[in-house]
């Protein structure tokens, strides 16, 4: 049940959403095909559907690491657009200049952004016992307003019409493209090296031991020499840095310059993944793949069949329900005590009880 529940929930999303906008007068099962099939019988729009996944999975393994050892950073919005902000601040002040070395100075001024923004919370948590959740996730707007300034300011092109944005990058600033002809850049293979990276680490490492004892078991930690303090700071960091390099990707990618509607809602979507591929890096980017689908989908549905612009936020959040529901089958057995039907925990002496009629 732990592998067939993000199954059960993307199937019940699919039927529930049909009868959803059906009953809101649109073409329900019209819905259900623009979004979840025709992105994947296009070539075309398989390109866009792998451009989407890359920094979703990136954001959701850093997520990852944090949520396996009981550290909830919901701040990986506002950390990627730091990532970006940090990439477009190299990219400034290298305009003039020209050589490789100007992307991977780029790339790490993301990560370090990210990082930065992480570090907020981290210090807020270890040293004054604030809730990493309620810090890291107001730091998401208070990141989006210092984007809004500086695209109305300092950054802003002086010869852009106008418009709240930054000028273009050069070519030495732009991700290069994996495969010639395609929309496919170098940060799509990049998140899959990341997945194997991450799984070697979390299965084969100390560090990944330490992070999976104090998430599972922190007295056991403690006993075993491990500091929790260290492991908030390294899974919140890690988060921080995946988003970082994310956004850093994007904005050296498909963005090709910062502008105001950077923010696209991956650093929370990314939540989502992390949960559908069960925090295991090989599940993430698979997960990655199925709301990208939402994303993908749900921008041709809107030309196709007139749903609003909404829509792929409303399955986003119907999957997370729905997986958070099939998730009380993991955890719970339903059983019958004499004429009434109960939800009893899935452990081995209520099983025992429940076979010798015992069980309330």
């Amino acid at each position: 049940m732990v592998f067939a529940a993000p199954v059960i929930a993307v199937a019940a999303t699919v039927v529930v959403g049909a009868i959803v906008f059906s009953a809101l007068g649109f073409d329900g099962p019209g819905a259900i095909r623009e979004i979840f099939l025709s992105p994947l019988m296009s070539a075309y729009r398989w390109q866009d559907l792998l451009v989407k996944a890359a920094p979703l999975a990136i954001v959701a393994l850093g997520l990852s690491i944090g949520f396996r050892a009981n550290v909830w950073n919901i701040g990986a919005e506002g950390q990627y657009i730091l990532g970006g902000l940090g990439a477009t601040a190299v990219a400034l002040l290298t305009y003039e200049m020209t050589g490789g070395w100007i992307l991977p100075v780029m790339i790490l001024g993301g990560i370090l952004g990210g990082m930065a923004w992480a570090s907020v919370p981290a210090f807020l948590k270890t040293k004054l016992g604030v809730n990493e959740i309620l810090s890291s996730l107001m730091l998401n707007y208070v990141a989006i307003q210092l984007l809004y300034y500086l695209m109305r300011g300092p950054w802003k092109d002086p010869m852009g019409f106008n418009f709240p944005q930054t000028v273009l990058f050069t070519e030495w600033q732009t991700l290069p493209v994996a495969v010639p002809g395609t929309l496919v850049h170098l940060g799509i293979p990049a998140a899959l090296a990341l997945a194997l990276t991450v799984w070697f680490l979390l299965a084969r490492s100390i560090v990944g031991f330490q992070i999976r004892v104090v998430g599972l078991a922190p007295k056991a930690a403690r006993y075993g020499g491990f500091r929790e303090k260290s492991t908030v700071w390294l899974a919140l960091l890690a988060g921080g840095g995946f988003a970082g390099l994310a956004g850093a990707f994007e904005v050296s990618g498909p963005f090709g310059q910062m502008v105001p509607s950077f923010p696209t809602g991956y650093g929370y979507t990314a939540i989502i993944v992390a949960f559908l591929g069960r925090l295991h890096p090989i599940g993430i980017v698979l997960a990655a793949l199925v709301l990208a689908l939402t994303y993908v989908g749900g921008e041709s549905a809107q030309t196709t069949i007139g749903l609003p612009a909404a829509a792929a936020g409303v399955f986003q959040a119907m999957m997370l329900f729905f997986l958070l529901a099939a998730d009380i089958l993991v955890r719970y057995r339903l059983t019958t005590c004499g004429a009434k039907l109960a939800a009893a925990p899935v452990a081995p002496a209520i099983a025992r009880q429940a076979a010798t009629g015992g069980a309330r």
